[in-house]
């Protein structure tokens, strides 16, 4: 059978039912966390190192963390480190039941939940192209799958349920994603083992993450496909600096209509990753991850320019679709040429850049918006993404994407009957 028409293994509809789960839980903790800890202070700057804090282990242990991956078995990684933040969230849960909640015992919750979800996506990343055999076709059907899935849970539903709960008291948005860790871990726990990847070396932590750091780096596909985010997180968090203000004065919209244009880039996104393998087949991979590119750049700089919330958000929408199918795209596309045994480590290098990237994204934007006009973060935005498309064009293009899928041999998917092969010792 071509990989056209072979299924998804049965063991995938358990890993993107955990998945989805844990996204509901994250988007009811991405509305909760911010609306607890502005019970406790009216403090920008403390509210700020709650929200830094859970970005801070990828920056300080991205690529650490993906070797540590890369030795350990993926999936007890990713089931203990949803028990472990199953459980790390009864602290604070205790601490709002007693009123001693504070904002350094958030921030600490907040990076730790950080580290455990370090872990859980590096492992889970890896993890995939295993179970389905490193096989393209599957991969950006399984990637759209679970991208859409967690757009709708952490992005439409986990918001306004975590409102909601927190209505209820300042414990249940904790508990309620405690929950979902466990039921998720339930779940990564009955999926099939594979086995673990042979090691190239005896190395070192340390040098063994600097070797998966240098693959993608040597590697003019990986390095294309890394700039893509890492760039792209420098524009959108330029344009997300500034968007609620722009959105003020100059579309003349309120609270309501400012969440409904984020609804549309949700909505967009949703889109984009539904028809990402179409464009693939019909454009090449390759073709296909210049055009999303370049649909960003143009989107944003419609957005600039929009005259009405309408145009903006139909904008917003064109980005959004663009984002989607790109991170349908490019990460299947990895998950099928890298080697097993540096999966971790290169999918954590790509996730560390793209994080790195984001703070300087926040300052542009706040800088432009300061020294010249509220527009001017969107078109330097838009100039850097379609700058990005030009120079990542030959790196990701089709020829070379299909001389990296031919040099990597697809294996066989796995599925819920294969024996277990290895386990791995506890952690």
């Amino acid at each position: 059978m071509t990989s056209d028409i072979r299924k998804l293994p049965a063991g995938f509809g358990r890993l993107w039912t955990a998945q989805t789960v844990s996204s509901l839980g994250d988007g009811v903790m991405h509305a909760a966390l911010p609306l607890l800890a502005l019970t406790l202070t009216r403090d920008p700057m403390a509210l700020a190192v709650v929200t830094a804090a859970g970005t801070l282990p990828w920056l300080l242990f991205g690529v650490l963390g993906g070797a540590l991956v890369d030795r350990w078995d993926r999936r007890r990684t990713m089931w203990v480190a949803d028990v472990t933040r199953a459980a790390l969230l009864a602290i604070p849960a205790a601490a709002a039941g007693l009123d001693v909640l504070s904002i350094p015992l958030l921030a600490a919750v907040a990076f730790l939940l950080g580290v455990g979800g370090l872990f859980f996506d590096t492992a889970a990343t890896a993890y995939l192209p295993d179970l389905l055999g490193r096989d393209p076709a599957l991969l950006e059907r399984a990637n759209s799958r679970l991208h859409s899935a967690q757009t709708a849970a952490s992005g439409f539903a986990g918001p306004a349920l975590g409102s909601a709960l927190l209505a209820l008291g300042r414990a249940v948005p904790l508990l309620a994603d405690a929950m979902s860790f466990a039921l998720s871990a339930l779940l990564v726990r009955s999926l099939p083992a594979v086995p673990r990847p042979v090691p190239e070396s005896r190395d070192s932590l340390l040098r063994q993450a600097r070797a998966g750091a240098s693959y993608v780096f040597r590697d003019r596909l990986l390095l294309g496909l890394a700039l893509r985010p890492a760039v792209g997180n420098v524009a959108f968090l330029a344009v997300e600096t500034v968007l609620a203000l722009f959105a003020h004065e100059r579309l003349g919209i309120g609270a309501f209509g400012f969440g409904l244009l984020l609804t549309a880039e949700a909505t967009g996104g949703l889109l984009g990753a539904g028809v990402a393998s179409f464009l693939g087949r019909r454009l090449g991979t390759g073709t296909a991850l210049t055009c999303t590119a370049a649909v960003e750049g143009l989107a944003i700089l419609g957005l600039a320019a929009a005259p009405n919330p309408y145009v903006a958000g139909l904008a917003l929408a064109a980005c959004g679709a663009g984002m989607g199918a790109t991170m349908v795209l490019g990460p299947s596309l990895r998950q099928s040429i890298v080697p097993a045994h540096l999966m971790g480590r290169v999918a954590s290098t790509s996730r560390m850049l793209a994080m790195c990237a984001a703070p300087f994204g926040a300052f542009l934007g706040g800088w432009l918006a300061t020294a010249y006009d509220i527009r001017t973060p969107l078109y330097a935005a838009a100039g850097l993404l379609l700058a990005m498309t030009a120079v990542t064009a030959t790196m990701t293009g089709n020829r070379r994407v299909e001389a990296a899928l031919r040099a990597a041999v697809p294996a066989e998917p796995l599925d819920v009957g294969d024996v277990q092969l290895i386990d791995g010792p506890e952690h």
